[in-house]
């Protein structure tokens, strides 16, 4: 089977009703984001971080996996498929996605201050007072800005594997994880479904589908697996 590398963002998700897009003044649901979404902003005032991750944790169990997500499942019938996504939602595994590898974290597990171990699956609100078995607060399992990404180097080990690289929903432009596109083989077809042609790079081997995810997608994955049959 071939290797089929999916990179998704914040447009697969917005079509399930998620908003995870900051707005053009840089606020993210009207919060400056180095408030909401750095190690700085939790030392300054975690009841703020808290009650933010709160409202987001409540929307994700809220929502649907939509079209795109549930025609990624039927891909990897037919291909060996890797989801790579910058979201921090489950839909992709709540769709039947089984290769899911987090960037940035997961809305719906928390973890301890203490340390990287301490990380448990969390689906009510998170509040101060709620610790780990060491007696250290427990903070949301996401990457905020300033910090690392400890799941890049897998993700440059799977994208290096590639025969075919989706992007989904991104234009790939936050770094670390806009470089993971050219790591994939020259040889790789990729494809771009993003409805913004302006924000596709340009690079060889290149097909574009200019629609949001939840059209695009499952009409990309009609044509790849009549290709492969």
């Amino acid at each position: 089977m071939k290797n089929i590398v999916v990179l998704t963002g914040a447009g697969i998700s917005a079509e399930s009703g998620i908003n995870t897009f900051r707005d053009s003044g840089g606020l993210w649901e009207g919060h400056r984001v180095e408030d909401v979404a750095s190690p700085e902003g939790w030392h300054r005032n975690k009841q703020l971080v808290l009650d933010f991750y709160n409202l987001r944790r409540a929307d994700v169990l809220k929502a649907q996996p939509n079209a795109a997500h549930i025609a990624l499942v039927e891909l990897a019938q037919y291909f060996n498929v890797d989801v790579i996504t910058q979201n921090v939602d489950d839909l992709h595994e709540r769709a039947g996605s089984k290769n899911v590898l987090h960037l940035h974290g997961e809305i719906l597990k928390v973890r301890s201050q203490a340390g990287k171990q301490q990380v448990y699956e969390w689906r009510k609100d998170l509040n101060i007072g709620d610790t780990c078995e060491l007696g250290s607060q427990l903070r949301p399992h996401i990457v905020w800005f300033g910090e690392a990404v400890p799941e890049i180097a897998n993700a440059i080990r799977i994208v290096r594997k590639a025969d075919i690289c989706i992007v989904i929903g991104t234009s790939m432009v936050v770094y670390p994880a806009a470089g993971l596109i050219h790591e994939a083989p020259r040889t790789a077809s990729i494809y771009f479904v993003n409805p913004d042609v302006n924000a596709v790079p340009q690079m060889p081997n290149l097909h574009v589908m200019a629609e949001k995810a939840a059209s695009g997608v499952p009409m990309l994955v009609n044509q790849l697996i009549q290709d492969q049959c």
